[in-house]
């Protein structure tokens, strides 16, 4: 039986491999480094670096949120912004996964 970190692992590495612009890993590492974050600041951070929208941002962190596994999201109140959050048992992995696959890419 393959373990559910084995599974994220082969996810995370599939989901990078397709990363030619380089905005995938951008928001990832993003992530190991604030581990907290709305969709308006991961935005922000990438407009400077990348030409994205901010639905492209959306959807990119929806997949995350929703295949890969290693966010979870919490929403105070209908007027108030998604806010996600690395979860923690996975840090150590996505750490693993974006450094090593900055070499090969």
């Amino acid at each position: 039986m393959v373990s559910i970190r084995a599974k994220i692992n082969s996810r995370l590495e599939k989901f990078l491999e397709v990363d030619y612009s380089g905005y995938r890993r951008a928001i990832l590492c993003f992530f190991i480094q604030v581990k907290t974050t709305t969709i308006d600041e991961l935005h922000e951070m990438l407009c400077g670096k990348y030409s994205v929208s901010r639905n492209t941002v959306a959807s990119m962190v929806g997949y995350i949120h929703s295949k890969l596994g290693i966010l979870r999201a919490h929403k105070e109140s209908y007027k108030t912004p998604m806010v996600y959050f690395l979860r923690e048992e996975y840090m150590d992995l996505l750490m693993k996964i974006v450094s090593s696959s900055k070499t090969s890419i």
